[in-house]
C-alpha cells in the first residue's frame, strides 16, 4: 500500500481494496494489511444441450435442447411448430395452450424435459386429415376470432374444458375460459362455438 502524497492532512492514496485506483482521502490512511482474500465462485459446465423424446400430435419426436427449455419454445424454436402462440410469457394470456394427456396446460410455464412420455396435443394435431376437428368448425361457423392469434389457445382450452366435463352453462364456460384473453373482443361468439360443440356431444340442442 502506497502511503498518503501531500501536507499530511489530505492527499490520494491507492484504493486499498484493488491497489489500483486513486482515491481521494482525508485523515489517517487505511491501516498497511493485506487486501482481503477474494473468493471465486466455482461453476458448473454449462450443459450445450440435452436430447429428448417427446410425443407430439401422436408422433415421436427427438429433439436435442438446453434442458430449462420451455415447452412453448421447444415446440416453436425446435419443432416448428409455430401454431401455439406466445403472448405474455407468464402464463397469463392462455396463447400457448397445448393438451397434454388432455388435460389444458400453458406451454410457456412448463419445461419440456417433463413432459416426456406424455401425450402432448397441438392446435396443428386436432384435424383429421382435411377434416377440422369440431370446434375449429364450430369457431369458424360462429366467427369466434378476429386477429386469431388467440385462437389455437382458445380452441385447445375449450377442448381441455370440455374434457374437464364440469361446465355446463354459460357463465361457467365463460369462468373456466378465463385464463384465455381474447384482445379482439370475441368472447360472446367463442362461448356460442364452444356451446354447439358441446351440444353436439351431448346429442341435443343448444340451449338459449
Amino acid at each position: 500500500m502506497e502511503s498518503r502524497q501531500g501536507n499530511g492532512t489530505s492527499g490520494s492514496v491507492r484504493c486499498w481494496r484493488c491497489e489500483a485506483c486513486l482515491l481521494p482521502m482525508t485523515g489517517d490512511p487505511m491501516p498497511d494489511t493485506a487486501a482481503p482474500t477474494r473468493l471465486t465462485a466455482v461453476r458448473p459446465p454449462v450443459p450445450e444441450g440435452q436430447t429428448l423424446t417427446l410425443t407430439i400430435n401422436g408422433v415421436d419426436r427427438a429433439v436435442t435442447m438446453p434442458p430449462w427449455t420451455t415447452l412453448l419454445d421447444a415446440l416453436r424454436q425446435h419443432l416448428d411448430l409455430t401454431g401455439t402462440k406466445k403472448g405474455c410469457d407468464h402464463g397469463q394470456c392462455g396463447a400457448c395452450t397445448v393438451l397434454v394427456d388432455g388435460k389444458r396446460i400453458n406451454a410457456c410455464l412448463t419445461l419440456a424435459v417433463m413432459q416426456q412420455g406424455r401425450a402432448i396435443t397441438t392446435i396443428e394435431g386436432l384435424a383429421s386429415g382435411a377434416d377440422l376437428h369440431p370446434l375449429q368448425q364450430a369457431f369458424i361457423d360462429h366467427d369466434a376470432f378476429q386477429c386469431g392469434y388467440c385462437t389455437p389457445g382458445q380452441i385447445c382450452s375449450a377442448i381441455g374444458l370440455m374434457n374437464e366435463g364440469t361446465a355446463r352453462t354459460p357463465d361457467e364456460i365463460r369462468e373456466l375460459m378465463s385464463g384465455n384473453i381474447c384482445r379482439c373482443g370475441a368472447y360472446p361468439n367463442i362461448v356460442d362455438a364452444i356451446r354447439t360443440v358441446m351440444a353436439a356431444q351431448a346429442g341435443g340442442e343448444q340451449q338459449p
